[in-house]
């Protein structure tokens, strides 16, 4: 996924980073996946060469956006987003090799077949994950799905979904926040975290 967006890459500068984070700031999706898909060509490979793994380099850029996003209510305020967004990044970076150097000492003895069993266990809860989505999107009234299926599993961009739907591109915003807002709802009440929550309703589409 990372691989294809680093081949696009970041074309040109953002139209106005300042009218963009603003926009973030008012929780804005389509804003923020745009500050995300123009940053992450910069951040991942800086990240990469820190930690030497791309799957650990992947969770580091997610956890970066997901911070950007928590804390969207301060974008207003910075100067320097560039600058910002590298801080937390280099932050999460140094700190899990921090980490992982504790973690090798502490876990020195234990049996060599575990990673197979996590892995079971991570592709176990992919699943349980998606399934949560599913049967929160299935709740969703005829018009919110509709919405939703168009935007998540079919990829069209608001202003598409407004000609297809015959409705304003405003209507289609709020009906796509409402969609969102119930399904984090239903998943937050399954127990998943906000990282989670995240990486499936913004990364992974």
């Amino acid at each position: 996924m990372y691989k294809e967006i680093l081949l696009v890459g970041a074309t040109a500068p953002l139209p106005n980073e300042k009218e963009l984070l603003l926009l973030i700031a008012e929780g804005d999706e389509d804003a923020f996946r745009q500050l995300f898909h123009f940053y992450m060509p910069t951040v991942y490979p800086m990240i990469l060469k820190v930690v030497k793994s791309d799957s650990v380099a992947e969770d580091i850029v997610q956890e970066t956006f997901l911070r950007v996003w928590i804390n969207r209510d301060k974008l207003a305020e910075i100067e320097q987003p560039r600058a910002w967004i590298l801080r937390i990044a280099y932050f999460r970076a140094f700190t899990y090799l921090r980490d992982q150097s504790i973690h090798e000492k502490a876990v020195s003895g234990l049996s060599v077949d575990e990673p197979a069993t996590q892995d079971t266990e991570t592709r176990l809860s992919l699943r349980n994950m998606e399934q949560a989505i599913k049967k929160a999107v299935q709740q969703l009234p005829g018009q919110q799905q509709k919405v939703y299926r168009l935007s998540r599993e079919s990829g069209y961009k608001n202003a598409e979904i407004a000609r297809m739907m015959t409705l304003s591109e405003q209507s289609v915003k709020n009906t796509l926040v409402r969609a969102l807002k119930f399904i984090r709802s239903e998943l937050e009440k399954a127990g998943y975290s906000l990282f989670v929550i995240f990486w499936l309703m913004f990364i992974k589409n």
